[in-house]
């Protein structure tokens, strides 16, 4: 299936019906009065995140959504039928923004949550409701409410425990093929990535989630490269793994290009905890190795991992440093009681 992240659809919530003007009519019954019922009400728009669902594609195919309109009134107090509701079914992670992408409208994070986008109009009262002392044969029903209607755009930003990144080449298809199941497209050119790929790591009993993020280059948070909408998938991720490319020319130079991508981005990225490690090690010789490592060492200013997806080399104390940090994270993200007995989240 064709990985899709981003969507623009219109939607349309239903109108109201329109309230009856009647009048009870019955053999040997005097003065019957009036008996309109109301319209219906409008179906409403709701964004729904349900499983099952990784991508966004559906919405390249169909981009018009129109809930059902409120039946109109009767006699006999008959009142219109409810408008049917038009559901937008979305994966975790979806962001609902307006047409401008300026306001969020809604964020959805885990399956099960539910948000009314649109609200469908009310119906309009029938004769029946406008009935007094005064005014027993009332000629009158309200007319229903129109329904709104929205052009969105709908945003997936991947959900995982931890994400890979770097320069292009730098090896993060070939470790996430290595450390997972996932079947990530790997060649020796940039760009082989073009979409996020996402694997289940293994490591000492237990798992996590790990994102592969396309390459980013210098300008990627104003659109260059593949743009700035891949750094939106890290957003979500709770701590970061930044490969470095053994083989290119200045590891620090590589490390520092990414690292000031990540923080003119935005949104606290650069605050996430972050393990940089030095790709490809088995691809040059120890001296080049020696010289690369102190370079990043002196960029980063920590002692940087090295290891080797095609050997094996490193892989496994990487992972479990990076284990280390998501259950830290975990830790302090857990629920605690407040003054009010409700559940709070600790910051």
């Amino acid at each position: 299936m064709k990985f899709l992240d981003e969507a623009k659809i219109y939607v349309s919530s239903g109108a109201g019906g329109n309230g009856c003007v009647s009048f009870r009519r019955e053999k040997f019954i005097e003065y019957g009065g009036p008996n309109g019922g109301d319209g219906g009400r409008g179906g409403d728009v709701v964004v729904e995140c349900v499983d099952g669902l990784n991508t966004l594609i559906d919405y390249r195919y169909q981009q018009h959504f129109k809930a059902k309109s409120g039946g109109h009134g009767m006699g006999s107090n008959r009142a219109g039928a409810r408008g049917a509701d038009v559901v937008i079914k979305v994966p975790a992670g979806t962001e609902v923004l307006d047409e401008d992408r300026d306001v969020k409208l809604a964020e959805l994070l885990k399956v099960g949550d539910r948000v009314v986008l649109l609200k469908g109009g009310n119906g309009g009262f029938g004769n029946a409701h406008f009935k007094s002392s005064t005014n027993r044969a009332p000629r009158r029903a309200n007319p229903g409410q129109p329904g709104e209607e929205k052009t969105i755009w709908l945003r997936l930003k991947l959900i995982a425990d931890a994400g890979l990144v770097g320069l292009p080449n730098a090896g993060k298809s070939t470790f996430l093929a290595a450390v997972t199941h996932a079947k990530p497209k790997i060649a020796d050119y940039p760009f082989t990535t073009l979409h996020p790929n996402l694997g289940v790591v293994r490591i000492d009993t237990r798992e996590f989630v790990l994102a592969d993020i396309p390459g980013l280059i210098e300008g990627a948070h104003e659109g260059a490269g593949l743009g700035d909408r891949f750094l939106g998938h890290v957003e979500r991720c709770g701590a970061l793994l930044h490969l470095v490319d053994a083989t290119g020319e200045d590891a620090g130079k590589a490390w520092k290009t990414v690292r000031a991508e990540i923080k003119a981005y935005g949104n606290k990225l650069e605050k996430k905890p972050e393990i940089v490690a030095l790709s490809k090690a088995d691809a040059v010789s120890a001296k080049d190795l020696a010289a690369q490592k102190a370079k990043l060492k002196r960029a980063c200013k920590k002692e940087p991992f090295v290891i080797s997806a095609h050997t094996g080399k490193g892989v496994k104390e990487v992972l479990r440093a990076l284990i280390k940090l998501i259950e830290a994270r975990n830790e302090r993200g857990t629920p605690r009681k407040s003054k009010e007995g409700a559940r709070a989240w600790r910051p």
